[in-house]
């Protein structure tokens, strides 16, 4: 008998993350629903998970504390927390220095994709340890 299969571990930025919680409906609820089924496994650090609670604050999201807390609940007991050295020794080449984060929790966190809608992310894509793909990709690729 061969060990059955782990799910994908996948590193989402903010900004997909964001769009599964807050503006789902479509596509985006797919992401949602299969890290709820185990289908794929959300890596999270202190830095990304620190960006999510940020950004969940926008005014421009008109979110009381509550729904921010309640869409924290639906994403954080899914992702498997990584801890990030310090330094990190890596050469790793990024226009945005914002995006690096995202970079090095998918390079410790040993993950299978990353995924992203972000233009100088996806540049990278082929170049990385892991494939950098679009929501859309990813859900073609392994959740369909």
């Amino acid at each position: 008998m061969s060990p059955a299969k782990l799910p994908p571990r996948v590193v989402m930025d903010t900004n997909v993350v964001l769009s599964a919680l807050v503006f789902g409906g479509g596509r985006l609820d797919t992401l949602r629903f299969a890290w709820q089924a185990g289908r794929y496994v959300p890596l999270a650090c202190s830095h990304t998970a620190s960006e999510l609670i940020r950004v969940l604050a926008y005014p421009k999201f008109r979110l009381s504390a509550a729904d921010q807390q309640e869409l924290l609940a639906d994403y954080l007991p899914y992702c498997t927390t990584v801890n990030l050295p310090e330094r990190l020794s890596t050469s790793i080449q990024c226009r945005d220095a914002n995006d690096l984060p995202f970079l090095h929790l998918a390079l410790v966190g040993k993950a299978d994709f990353l995924v992203s809608g972000d233009a100088d992310l996806l540049s990278l894509a082929g170049t990385f340890v892991c494939p950098i793909v679009t929501a859309e990709e990813f859900i073609r690729r392994c959740l369909s």
